[in-house]
């Protein structure tokens, strides 16, 4: 990704501020972090050493508290601490900074800018009040710098801003752990939530030299997973993934970060186990806001989807009907047609599941697949419904009833790319989803032309449509394509005896998914039917160990 070099009026006066200010106030040297405590809620959540200006030890508490929070993106609550500790000491200014740093999300690509703007408003009027507010020049440069943030101009002109203003600060201060990983955490936000190789292993390598310094430090293991969440490096994650489970015991999306690890080396019984405790700990800070607990959402997607691996398929089942139960219970609210992250609605999230759980068990002739949704005209869920109402009918050799789907997922897909390419700012990951949709489209008219009975020509799409997929970047979690395509690949291959085409797709599925159960299982009867018994009993015995504590019936399949 080119970077463009995009400057406004107010940049370089902010950037004086960053690079010609006198370097005054306390000393920046890392502090030995101090022992696991748990914060105001009674959470132990790891340790950092964050010196400031505040005379306040409670005010001090409050913000190393929203810290530790904000490490673990548990925006939220961090703002909560941040506003304590300005409630403490109404002249903290890093308190408002802080709780504008909640406003902005870098890994997820999202940013409220009125709501970062009115934090910062706060605390002064205009940029020169608000440096002015503290005498430290270090908190004077995270507060220019965070000018830059919710400043003028794009987003992505913003982030790029934001990150240099971060670079020059990490460089003055290079013992100064929180400068280094906001750093970090600024070269992801750049890349707005798609995986760029080269970056991310600049990310890991900022956050490995703070973690190898504070094994304890959150947000040193957090970012390092996110550096290497994916099949290639992942097991250079694994002691961050192992540690980070251990210092923020209280903490979801601690807990859940693990699994990304996991996850991305085909680890099902770790994913689940992180996810669990993921989920509990979510479920106990919603109890603490009056919120009731959910089965659905990121933690609980990506705990069907390990338990789905693992065949696990009742419990998989079980949350998914707790979760439709609840989308239905609650099939009035309001959704944002353009939110093409299902993890953060309701009805998005369930549509996923249950996606998901057709997919991976293949129980296309159960009731599961005839259940409704109140969707509205949201984009994302009835993508997504129209693709499973199209592999339905297709599943059930109705190839006419399988292209009226096809229409219907073709036309949402059309539109909402004209919607896209009309916006001012494109966000990479809206258009990396628009590639998810053009590999999905395929995979539907693979599809359709084998209910008809053309499998040459099935194989054809379905080889087209893994090629897409395997030019894109990788993403972590569960397949960003519900339909992995090199196993569709392999599957409809399978089921035209070409066993050793079958086998090497499969194997190219594993490469993308490790130790997924279903490409294992192909894969197994692939070599099979080429008799290679020693290769297929190999494979065998790996699906075995992931598939020990699977439903009866389920390993003699």
């Amino acid at each position: 990704m080119k970077i463009q070099r995009h400057y406004f009026p107010s940049t370089v006066l902010l950037l004086g501020w960053l690079f010609l200010a006198p370097i005054t106030g306390f000393s920046h040297e890392q502090d030995k972090p101090a022992p696991d405590a748990p914060d105001s809620a009674g959470r132990v959540l790891g340790s950092i050493s964050f010196p400031t200006t505040t005379q306040s030890a409670e005010a001090q508490q409050a913000f190393i508290n929203g810290m530790l929070l904000l490490h673990l993106f548990e925006y939220p609550f961090a703002r909560d601490e941040f506003l304590q500790a300005q409630e403490l000491d109404p002249d903290f200014a890093l308190a408002y900074w802080g709780e504008a740093m909640t406003w902005n999300h870098p890994l997820w690509d999202q940013q409220d800018l009125a709501a970062g703007r009115a934090a910062l408003l706060k605390l002064g009027a205009t940029p020169e009040e608000r440096i002015t507010r503290t005498s430290a020049a270090r908190e004077q440069g995270l507060l220019a710098a965070l000018e830059l943030l919710y400043g003028p101009g794009t987003k992505a002109q913003r982030d790029v801003a934001y990150m240099r203003a971060m670079e020059q600060l990490a460089a003055r201060y290079p013992d100064d752990h929180e400068l280094q990983l906001f750093y970090a955490l600024s070269l992801f936000g750049v890349q707005a939530g798609v995986r760029d190789t080269d970056t991310y292993m600049m990310c890991t390598a900022l956050a490995q030299d703070v973690f190898s310094e504070n094994p304890d430090h959150p947000g040193a293991a957090h970012y390092l997973i996110h550096g290497v969440d994916d099949p290639v490096h992942a097991v250079l994650g694994l002691k961050a993934a192992r540690a980070l489970a251990v210092m923020a015991p209280d903490a979801g999306h601690s807990q859940h970060m693990t699994s990304h690890i996991f996850i991305a080396l085909g680890m099902w019984d770790d994913v689940v186990m992180a996810n669990e405790s993921a989920v509990r700990v979510q479920n106990a800070m919603r109890e603490e806001k009056g919120l009731p607990a959910r089965h659905w959402g990121h933690y609980n997607q990506w705990l069907q989807y390990g338990l789905l691996q693992q065949g696990r398929y009742q419990e998989a089942l079980e949350l998914l009907r707790a979760a439709y139960s609840e989308a239905q219970a609650d099939g009035n609210a309001p959704l944002d047609r353009m939110n093409l992250h299902p993890d953060n609605s309701l009805v998005g999230s369930v549509v996923s599941m249950w996606a998901r759980y057709l997919i991976e068990t293949g129980q296309w002739d159960s009731e599961i697949a005839a259940w409704s949704f109140n969707s509205g005209d949201a984009f994302d869920p009835n993508l997504n419904i129209s693709f499973i109402r199209a592999m339905h009918a297709a599943q059930s050799g109705l190839a006419a009833k399988a292209e009226e789907y096809i229409g219907q997922f073709s036309k949402l897909r059309t539109e909402l790319g004209e919607i896209i390419s009309r916006q001012d700012e494109q966000a990479p990951t809206d258009l990396l989803y628009l590639e998810r949709l053009a590999v999905m489209e395929l995979e539907l008219l693979a599809a359709r032309e084998y209910a008809r009975g053309e499998t040459g020509e099935a194989v054809r799409l379905a080889g087209e449509a893994s090629l897409l997929e395997g030019a894109m970047p990788y993403s972590y979690g569960p397949p960003f394509v519900d339909l992995p395509s090199a196993e569709y690949l392999g599957d409809l291959l399978l089921a035209s005896r070409k066993f050793a085409e079958a086998a090497a797709s499969y194997e190219l599925q594993l490469q993308r998914t490790r130790q997924k159960a279903h490409s294992l299982s192909g894969l197994v009867r692939a070599l099979t039917a080429q008799e290679k018994e020693a290769e297929a009993a190999y494979m065998k015995a790996k699906l075995d160990r992931i598939w020990s504590g699977a439903d009866a019936g389920i390993r003699q399949q």
